[in-house]
């Protein structure tokens, strides 16, 4: 078996948590102490690696995924050799160049053209190999009429695009990326994606840490899923992937469902007397908005109609708060007629999270003239295909008469979510087909995406 560009052994990395308490006057009192980390109680460290293992072959893509503070970039940084691990080993065969903090090195106060030299002399290279790269390193970071002035003059983005220049120019075996794609306008970023495709098809090694998944699909031959500093899930990159995207939807179901309970709570007010007019107190305590389009939440009616419960379904019938584009979905309302009642209309809306009303309709407007109603019942409104673009949606459940005289509103209390790989924008996803005249071609899509 050949020897891996990068083995990681039972790595394990732990911070101090700073407080106040136990901090040391000076470096001299630290030291003296012992150790800065090994004295400390559980609750005053935080371990940001524990045990994480992973090889990763030559000329390798290799992605690593997770939540915020999972501790991606303490991985890289451990890799590079920025930070030590507290136990467990490292092996990096091959020169390294890591894209971590771009431009961590440059001096403001010199120019660009002797900050190119210093960083590459940083990373490895001679003055002779900086000379021979330096205009494909000035082209390439979009800064000929600039290249003469002090760094500290430059914008945020020029400064980023020389980082990655230098950085992308040494030329490594071993080159390692934490989330710097957004260095520049799209133009930038679509040529280092360019590079990056080069350096792949030169037998390059890559560990990219990123929150982009359609990168590390489109790139990564393998993936790794670290979650709370531990690996959960290593190997081919669309099983990781998706098993993330799983995980991070249960998550968001969870947090849903919480804050879905919360806003339920805060407008459990009690029912208006039948006949009496609405009060003059705030929406949430029971009050009908004078604009119903004017998205706020609340409950409010006289409950004469009340409803009882409401559930969210998706495609296997199961309630939830998180859907994919296109999934079938169903809203059902428990409902309970406290008296037997022959006006009565049941209304349902979607507002998305700008408050803007995505769709609306009755009972009444659908032509459904009502008969009868008393006790229990089940209202169930049902979508096909749920052709919403992705982000977070509230719902605009009621009950009321022909009139409009409430029995039960429930404003903007249910929320879901709609998850789609396409980022396309706007509200609606009608279904829809391309078509071109010959002169006009497109490469076929790729089956597995990076391949």
């Amino acid at each position: 078996m050949s020897t891996p560009a990068i083995d990681v052994v039972n790595v394990s990395k732990v911070y101090r948590r700073f407080t106040r308490q136990k901090q040391f006057a000076t470096l001299k009192s630290a030291l003296l102490s012992g150790s800065l980390i090994r004295d400390l109680q559980p609750d005053e460290t935080f371990p940001a690696l524990r045990g994480v293992s992973f090889q990763v072959p030559k000329g390798c893509t290799y992605g690593v995924i997770g939540r915020n503070g999972s501790g991606k970039s303490t991985l890289l940084k451990c890799v590079a050799g920025i930070s030590r691990p507290n136990t467990g080993s490292i092996t990096v065969d091959g020169r390294i160049s890591a894209l971590i903090e771009l431009g961590a090195g440059f001096h403001p106060e010199i120019s660009g053209r002797e900050n190119i030299f210093i960083n590459g002399i940083m990373l490895g290279l001679s003055k002779k190999e900086v000379q021979r790269r330096f205009d494909e390193i000035v082209e390439f970071a979009e800064l000929r009429d600039f290249i003469d002035a002090p760094v500290k003059t430059y914008s945020s983005g020029m400064y980023m695009r020389l980082g990655f220049a230098v950085a992308i120019h040494v030329d490594p075996e071993v080159l390692l990326i934490d989330e710097v794609l957004a260095v520049g306008d799209q133009g930038f970023t679509l040529k280092c994606l360019d590079k990056f495709s080069e350096l792949r098809r030169r037998n390059k090694t890559i560990l990219l840490v990123t929150h982009s998944l359609n990168l590390v699909e489109k790139f990564c031959d393998l993936a790794l899923w670290l979650d709370k500093g531990q690996t959960k899930a290593e190997g081919e990159t669309k099983r990781v992937v998706a098993s993330y995207i799983i995980d991070v939807e249960r998550t968001e179901e969870q947090e849903l469902s919480k804050a879905e309970s919360a806003r339920l709570a805060a407008t459990a007010s009690p029912a208006l007397p039948s006949g009496d007019a609405m009060p003059a107190d705030p929406v949430d305590t029971g009050e009908a908005p004078a604009d119903m389009f004017k998205a706020t939440e609340g409950r409010w009616g006289t409950r004469e109609i009340e409803i009882t419960g409401v559930s969210i379904l998706g495609a296997d019938g199961r309630p939830g708060h998180v859907f994919q584009c296109g999934e079938s979905v169903r809203v059902q309302m428990q409902v309970r007629a406290h008296q037997p009642l022959n006006d009565f209309v049941f209304g349902f809306g979607i507002f998305n999270a700008d408050g803007v009303c995505c769709y609306g309709t009755n009972t009444n407007l659908e032509e459904l003239e009502p008969e009868a109603i008393s006790g229990d019942g089940l209202v169930t409104f049902e979508i096909d295909s749920l052709k919403l673009v992705e982000g977070t949606y509230r719902l605009d459940l009621a009950a009321h008469k022909l009139d409009g005289y409430p029995y039960d509103y429930h404003r903007l209390l249910y929320s879901f979510r709609v998850k789609s790989r396409t980022k396309d924008v706007g509200i609606y996803r009608p279904d829809h087909q391309w078509s071109f005249t010959p002169a006009i071609r497109f490469k076929p899509p790729k089956d597995e995406p990076g391949r």
